[in-house]
């Protein structure tokens, strides 16, 4: 689902990977993520999508929500066995989007 009724300004986290072949428990993992980013104060919505790559853009308020996450401990012990385990590669950018518009038909 595309998310489409943000108020500029905000936030947006684009996290891309490249996945290894050991991805057990990589699945449970990312559906906890996911569920405990929704908790987080500041949080605004998630955007994912898997083929080769992996891109997945969250949205926040600010940079201190943002922040926040990181240090939340579980979302931490995550990214540890992510660089243990699961990813070859991964790239993540923190951006200020300004402006947004789009097309629903």
């Amino acid at each position: 689902m595309i998310i489409a009724d943000l108020k500029t300004p905000y936030y947006a986290v684009i996290f891309t990977t490249l996945l290894t072949n050991n991805l057990a428990d990589y699945e449970k993992t990312a559906i906890r993520m996911e569920e405990l980013a929704k908790l987080q104060d500041g949080y605004l919505g998630i955007e994912s999508t898997r083929n080769k790559i992996g891109i997945t853009v969250s949205y926040w308020k600010d940079l201190a929500s943002i922040t926040k996450w990181k240090n939340n401990i579980e979302h931490t012990e995550a990214r540890v066995k992510g660089r243990n385990k699961w990813y070859q590669q991964y790239q993540l950018r923190i951006c200020k989007v300004e402006r947004d518009y789009g097309f629903k038909r």
